[in-house]
Protein backbone atom coordinates (compact mmCIF):
# COMPACT_ATOMS: atom_id res chain seq x y z
CA UNK A 1 0.00 0.00 0.00
CA UNK A 2 0.92 3.57 -0.56
CA UNK A 3 -1.14 5.69 1.89
CA UNK A 4 -0.81 9.43 3.19
CA UNK A 5 -2.62 9.43 7.28
CA UNK A 6 -3.88 12.83 8.23
CA UNK A 7 -5.65 13.66 11.17
CA UNK A 8 -5.33 15.94 14.20
CA UNK A 9 -2.82 15.19 16.99
CA UNK A 10 -4.18 12.40 19.32
CA UNK A 11 -6.23 10.87 16.10
CA UNK A 12 -4.16 7.73 16.25
CA UNK A 13 -2.29 7.76 13.08
CA UNK A 14 0.59 5.89 14.86
CA UNK A 15 -0.88 3.50 16.11
CA UNK A 16 -3.12 3.07 13.10
CA UNK A 17 0.32 3.13 10.61
CA UNK A 18 1.93 0.51 12.98
CA UNK A 19 -1.05 -1.71 12.78
CA UNK A 20 -1.46 -1.12 8.74
CA UNK A 21 1.79 -2.10 8.47
CA UNK A 22 1.68 -5.50 9.88
CA UNK A 23 -0.48 -6.15 6.92
CA UNK A 24 1.79 -6.30 4.06
CA UNK A 25 5.36 -5.31 5.22
CA UNK A 26 4.50 -1.54 3.73
CA UNK A 27 7.21 0.71 5.67
CA UNK A 28 5.76 3.05 8.32
CA UNK A 29 7.38 6.66 7.68
CA UNK A 30 7.18 9.88 9.68
CA UNK A 31 8.86 13.09 9.58
CA UNK A 32 9.88 13.07 13.21
CA UNK A 33 11.59 9.21 12.95
CA UNK A 34 13.26 10.77 9.77
CA UNK A 35 15.05 13.76 11.96
CA UNK A 36 15.78 11.33 14.97
CA UNK A 37 17.50 8.60 12.60
CA UNK A 38 19.20 10.88 10.46
CA UNK A 39 20.68 13.00 13.64
CA UNK A 40 21.27 9.93 15.56
CA UNK A 41 23.10 8.43 12.16
CA UNK A 42 24.82 11.90 12.04
CA UNK A 43 24.36 12.41 8.11
CA UNK A 44 24.99 15.49 6.26
CA UNK A 45 21.10 16.28 6.39
CA UNK A 46 20.54 15.28 10.61
CA UNK A 47 23.33 18.06 11.37
CA UNK A 48 22.03 20.51 9.43
CA UNK A 49 18.16 19.49 10.37
CA UNK A 50 19.73 19.55 14.63
CA UNK A 51 21.21 22.95 14.11
CA UNK A 52 17.96 24.53 12.95
CA UNK A 53 16.13 22.63 16.01
CA UNK A 54 18.66 22.99 18.68
CA UNK A 55 17.92 27.16 17.67
CA UNK A 56 14.43 26.08 18.31
CA UNK A 57 13.79 26.91 14.60
CA UNK A 58 11.75 24.26 12.22
CA UNK A 59 13.31 22.70 9.80
CA UNK A 60 12.74 23.96 6.44
CA UNK A 61 10.62 22.23 4.05
CA UNK A 62 13.37 22.09 1.53
CA UNK A 63 15.29 20.09 3.28
CA UNK A 64 12.68 17.78 4.84
CA UNK A 65 11.99 16.84 1.44
CA UNK A 66 15.65 16.15 0.73
CA UNK A 67 15.12 13.60 3.74
CA UNK A 68 12.07 12.15 2.09
CA UNK A 69 13.42 12.31 -0.71
CA UNK A 70 16.19 9.68 0.63
CA UNK A 71 13.87 7.29 3.04
CA UNK A 72 11.33 7.01 -0.04
CA UNK A 73 14.46 5.93 -2.44
CA UNK A 74 15.48 3.41 0.12
CA UNK A 75 14.66 -0.55 -1.12
CA UNK A 76 12.29 -1.31 2.41
CA UNK A 77 9.09 1.05 0.48
CA UNK A 78 8.97 -1.35 -2.66
CA UNK A 79 6.70 -2.83 -0.90
CA UNK A 80 4.84 0.23 0.12
CA UNK A 81 5.02 3.28 2.69
CA UNK A 82 2.78 4.48 5.27
CA UNK A 83 3.05 8.25 5.22
CA UNK A 84 2.35 9.00 8.97
CA UNK A 85 1.45 13.07 9.12
CA UNK A 86 3.40 14.21 6.54
CA UNK A 87 2.64 16.28 4.60
CA UNK A 88 1.37 19.11 7.40
CA UNK A 89 1.71 21.91 4.72
CA UNK A 90 -0.22 22.26 0.79
CA UNK A 91 3.20 23.42 -0.43
CA UNK A 92 5.00 20.04 1.10
CA UNK A 93 2.17 18.26 -0.40
CA UNK A 94 2.57 19.87 -3.68
CA UNK A 95 6.63 18.85 -3.33
CA UNK A 96 5.75 15.26 -2.36
CA UNK A 97 3.32 15.00 -5.28
CA UNK A 98 6.93 15.68 -7.39
CA UNK A 99 8.88 13.73 -6.21
CA UNK A 100 6.69 10.85 -6.19
CA UNK A 101 6.40 11.61 -9.72
CA UNK A 102 10.13 11.82 -10.30
CA UNK A 103 10.01 8.11 -7.98
CA UNK A 104 7.36 6.54 -10.00
CA UNK A 105 5.24 5.55 -7.26
CA UNK A 106 1.52 6.88 -7.37
CA UNK A 107 -0.32 7.29 -3.95
CA UNK A 108 -3.54 4.92 -3.21
CA UNK A 109 -5.21 6.97 -1.49
CA UNK A 110 -5.04 9.72 1.48
CA UNK A 111 -6.52 8.52 4.71
CA UNK A 112 -8.20 11.02 6.98
CA UNK A 113 -8.95 10.00 10.77
CA UNK A 114 -11.73 12.16 11.59
CA UNK A 115 -11.65 12.01 15.91
CA UNK A 116 -13.82 14.53 18.28
CA UNK A 117 -11.98 17.03 19.77
CA UNK A 118 -13.00 16.15 23.18
CA UNK A 119 -11.81 12.70 22.46
CA UNK A 120 -8.25 13.74 21.30
CA UNK A 121 -7.76 16.03 24.36
CA UNK A 122 -8.85 12.84 26.79
CA UNK A 123 -6.56 10.47 24.64
CA UNK A 124 -3.42 13.34 25.12
CA UNK A 125 -3.43 14.71 28.45
CA UNK A 126 -3.94 10.88 29.67
CA UNK A 127 -0.71 9.84 27.12
CA UNK A 128 2.47 9.04 28.98
CA UNK A 129 5.66 8.35 26.81
CA UNK A 130 9.32 6.61 28.48
CA UNK A 131 11.69 9.00 29.14
CA UNK A 132 14.15 6.81 27.86
CA UNK A 133 15.16 8.41 24.07
CA UNK A 134 15.98 4.24 22.99
CA UNK A 135 12.44 3.41 24.11
CA UNK A 136 9.75 5.99 23.56
CA UNK A 137 7.13 3.25 24.49
CA UNK A 138 3.76 5.30 24.60
CA UNK A 139 1.36 4.57 27.19
CA UNK A 140 -2.10 5.98 28.17
CA UNK A 141 -2.83 5.95 32.11
CA UNK A 142 -6.53 4.71 31.29
CA UNK A 143 -6.41 2.01 28.50
CA UNK A 144 -2.57 0.69 28.56
CA UNK A 145 -0.72 2.22 31.72
CA UNK A 146 2.91 2.25 32.68
CA UNK A 147 3.88 -0.05 35.47
CA UNK A 148 2.14 0.82 39.40
CA UNK A 149 5.38 2.97 39.88
CA UNK A 150 4.60 5.03 36.81
CA UNK A 151 7.75 3.41 35.40
CA UNK A 152 8.37 1.62 31.54
CA UNK A 153 6.81 -2.17 31.02
CA UNK A 154 9.75 -2.48 28.55
CA UNK A 155 12.86 -0.58 29.68
CA UNK A 156 12.24 -0.38 33.14
CA UNK A 157 12.76 3.77 33.03
CA UNK A 158 10.49 6.61 34.21
CA UNK A 159 7.49 7.61 32.31
CA UNK A 160 6.27 11.03 31.65
CA UNK A 161 3.35 13.61 30.59
CA UNK A 162 5.38 15.68 27.58
CA UNK A 163 4.81 19.51 27.97
CA UNK A 164 2.96 19.51 24.25
CA UNK A 165 0.29 17.16 25.75
CA UNK A 166 -1.20 19.51 28.84
CA UNK A 167 -4.11 20.74 27.86
CA UNK A 168 -3.32 24.36 27.19
CA UNK A 169 -0.67 22.84 24.45
CA UNK A 170 -3.25 20.48 23.05
CA UNK A 171 -5.40 23.24 22.45
CA UNK A 172 -2.50 25.31 21.01
CA UNK A 173 -1.50 21.97 18.73
CA UNK A 174 -4.94 21.73 17.35
CA UNK A 175 -5.51 25.39 16.18
CA UNK A 176 -2.31 25.32 14.36
CA UNK A 177 -3.63 21.85 12.54
CA UNK A 178 -6.65 23.63 11.84
CA UNK A 179 -4.97 26.96 10.13
CA UNK A 180 -2.42 24.46 8.19
CA UNK A 181 -3.14 20.87 7.95
CA UNK A 182 -6.75 20.86 7.78
CA UNK A 183 -6.74 22.44 4.69
CA UNK A 184 -4.77 19.71 3.08
CA UNK A 185 -8.55 17.53 3.03
CA UNK A 186 -9.49 19.86 0.57
CA UNK A 187 -6.07 20.02 -1.25
CA UNK A 188 -6.67 15.87 -1.63
CA UNK A 189 -10.88 15.65 -2.20
CA UNK A 190 -10.11 17.97 -5.04
CA UNK A 191 -7.54 15.46 -6.23
CA UNK A 192 -9.71 12.32 -6.21
CA UNK A 193 -7.43 10.88 -3.33
CA UNK A 194 -9.60 11.58 0.25
CA UNK A 195 -10.98 8.96 1.79
CA UNK A 196 -12.53 9.93 5.58
CA UNK A 197 -12.77 7.46 8.73
CA UNK A 198 -14.81 8.06 12.01
CA UNK A 199 -11.22 6.65 13.93
CA UNK A 200 -12.36 5.86 17.42
CA UNK A 201 -11.10 2.27 17.48
CA UNK A 202 -7.80 1.97 15.68
CA UNK A 203 -8.55 -1.69 14.73
CA UNK A 204 -11.80 -0.62 13.04
CA UNK A 205 -10.17 1.89 10.91
CA UNK A 206 -7.20 -0.25 10.10
CA UNK A 207 -9.89 -3.17 9.05
CA UNK A 208 -12.17 -0.09 7.08
CA UNK A 209 -8.48 1.11 5.56
CA UNK A 210 -8.03 -2.38 4.39
CA UNK A 211 -11.78 -3.02 2.86
CA UNK A 212 -10.80 0.05 0.66
CA UNK A 213 -7.25 -1.03 -0.80
CA UNK A 214 -9.35 -4.17 -1.72
CA UNK A 215 -11.75 -2.47 -3.56
CA UNK A 216 -8.97 -0.28 -5.42
CA UNK A 217 -9.67 -0.85 -9.36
Amino acid sequence: MRIILLGAPGAGKGTVAKLLSQIDGSVHISTGDILRAAIKEGTELGMKAKAYMERGDLVPDELVMLMMEDRLRRPDTDKGFILDGFPRTIPQAEALEGLLKRLGKELDFVANLEVEREVIIDRLTTRRTCSNPDCQEIYNVKSNPPLPDGTCRKCGSPTVQREDETEEAIANRLATYQAKTAPLIDYYARKGLLKNYRSVSSAETVEAVKRDLTLRP
